[in-house]
């Protein structure tokens, strides 16, 4: 929600979602997800981990509220003339200096997105507990290849309600900074939220 309130695209936000679950996948093909998730201290520092970077992202959003801007209004540097339009060698080095920036941003949007993926023990669970019921080792397929294409399925699916999610919020509140507003600072607490009853439901366990 924050990326497609941020930008105009939220691709690489999910992209970088998505990234993490091919981590998860990988790891349950190769058999690894099992002795992963059986020991409780790798299962302690994933949540540990995953648990303070949910809470390190949602104290951020909290702070710092996503807010759509209006059409054109990026205050890129550069001379302008009297009918706005950038002029001289001051539009070539904004524009550059503007497609990096943004080249850049989408970069670290991507890498959040991985970060909170790959470090969420949840998603480890999913992998390690439901995905078992569904595979048949008797029906000829390779134990391997049901698990990928049950991989395949889950981030499919969650590629399209991510970016159904993203981009359904920049369309509902284009026209509401107000409400976008207060919809990113209810996301950033939530993210405390959750953040925090990772770590308190993990060391209750331990």
């Amino acid at each position: 929600m924050a990326a497609g309130l941020r930008d105009r695209s939220v691709v690489p936000a999910v992209a970088g979602l998505i990234a993490g679950y091919v981590g998860y996948t990988l790891l349950a093909v190769a058999g690894l997800v099992v002795i992963v998730a059986s020991s409780p201290t790798t299962l302690t520092a994933l949540t540990v981990a995953g648990a303070a970077y949910l809470m390190w992202l949602g104290w951020g959003v909290l702070s710092r509220p996503a807010v759509l801007s209006a059409s054109g209004a990026s205050g890129v540097p550069g001379g302008t003339d009297a009918s706005g339009a950038l002029s001289g060698s001051g539009a070539s080095d904004a524009s550059g200096r503007s497609t990096e920036a943004m080249a850049s941003s989408r970069w670290r949007i991507a890498l959040k997105g991985a970060g909170i993926s790959g470090l969420n023990p949840k998603a480890l669970l999913l992998y390690f507990s439901l995905f078992p019921q569904f595979i048949r080792p008797s029906d000829g397929w390779p134990v391997a290849a049901q698990t990928g294409l049950l991989g395949t399925l889950h981030m499919a699916a969650c590629a399209v309600v991510y970016l159904g999610v993203g981009v359904l919020a920049r369309t509902v509140l284009t026209t509401r900074p107000s409400a976008a507003r207060v919809v990113t600072r209810v996301s950033g607490a939530m993210m405390l939220g959750i953040g925090g009853l990772l770590l308190v439901e993990r060391l209750a366990n331990t």
